[in-house]
């Protein structure tokens, strides 16, 4: 069992900045992709941005140049550092873990309970 805690959310005036962490805990060998989506009010959740094991990052085009991810592998953490926030940012973002639980395990999906982003105009 694989558990992601999410933490950094929290409302901002546009303009201004957050930093994002999420942490995963339990049985995991090793973690692949790691992945931040936010979904807004009556819209579908969407993918922000993606990390793979060796650093390599792609992002959604809306958030290109103000969002970067990183992670740290040591501490099975990653971070969204929110530059330039803007209201459409508003939303509750989840952080996503493609985990290996074992030595020769199956990969297998983990989801964070999400944190809340608001940013006021």
């Amino acid at each position: 069992q694989v558990q992601l805690v999410e933490s950094g959310g929290g409302l901002v005036q546009a303009g201004g900045s957050l930093r994002l962490s999420c942490a995963a805990s339990g049985r995991i060998f090793s973690i692949n992709n790691m992945n931040w989506h936010r979904q807004a009010p009556g819209k579908q959740r969407e993918l922000v941005a993606t990390i793979t094991r060796g650093g390599s990052s792609t992002y959604a085009d809306s958030v290109k140049g103000r969002f970067t991810i990183s992670r740290d592998n040591a501490k099975n953490t990653v971070y969204l550092q929110l530059n330039s926030l803007k209201p459409e940012d508003t939303a509750v973002y989840y952080c996503y873990a493609a985990v290996v639980a074992y030595n020769g395990g199956p990969l297998s999906g983990s989801w964070g309970q999400g944190t809340q982003v608001t940013v006021s105009s």
